[in-house]
């Protein structure tokens, strides 16, 4: 079980949140445990407000569920990762088509600080700096399509992504990982959609095959009736 620390820096919440999500998505929290909201409180050193806010947000995100005695994990299974990547696929498509169609007005700058980005975390190498800039990069394509609505939905899953990322990237090689991201970038600014969206499709089929198998590696924590 990975050690938590009482939270001491604003926002709570935000941290809070971050760190049950990484519990639940690393399998350290199995499904069926009961996330008690009085003892996450103590664990964690804070009020049962954030703690409260934290486990609606993690309802949203299909991580918990409520029922008539609590809160319990529902957990990350394949088949959620599958759908997960399904949904990716398909906004992030869209998202590519939409940045093809303005290509003449956009503004590539972001997407390349990404990649460089990418680059400089894969040196180090430092998975969490490596997923954040992997999302920025991702979330470029939304921002030159400029459909609001598609971002805004994008923005709902990033932070479960961003915790899938870290955790995936760690022990790996990133250094082609950047470079597949380049790839990537090349494709689109050629304005082939059709070439696009089969790179595209790849890209997330092999993100989404190396979680898999990577969480599948990982052993699994004793059962325990209560969080």
């Amino acid at each position: 079980m990975t050690i938590t620390n009482p939270l001491r820096h604003p926002p709570l919440g935000d941290q809070l949140l971050a760190q049950l999500r990484s519990l639940i998505v690393r399998g350290e929290l199995i499904v069926g445990t009961h996330l008690v909201e009085g003892r996450i409180a103590e664990r964690f050193g804070v009020s049962r407000g954030p703690v409260r806010d934290a486990l609606r947000q993690l309802e949203i995100e299909g991580l918990v569920e409520t029922r008539k005695r609590g809160v319990f994990v529902r957990g990350l299974s394949h088949t959620d990762l599958v759908e997960l990547y399904s949904l990716r696929g398909a906004l992030e498509g869209l998202a590519i088509r939409e940045a093809i169609a303005r290509l003449g007005a956009a503004d590539w700058t972001p997407l390349e600080q990404a990649i460089e980005q990418m680059r400089a975390a894969a040196a180090t190498p430092d998975p969490a700096k490596f997923a954040a800039a992997d999302l920025d990069f991702h979330s470029g394509f939304y921002v030159l399509g400029a459909n609001r609505w598609l971002t805004a939905t994008w923005e709902l899953h990033r932070p479960l992504f961003a915790t899938v990322l870290e955790i995936t990237n760690t022990d790996r090689d990133l250094i082609p990982v950047a470079e597949d991201h380049a790839d990537l970038s090349g494709i689109v600014r050629s304005g082939d959609v059709d070439a696009a969206l089969t790179a595209l499709a790849a890209h997330l089929d092999g993100s989404c095959g190396r979680i898999r198998a990577t969480l599948s590696e990982r052993p699994r924590p004793q059962p325990q009736p209560a969080f």
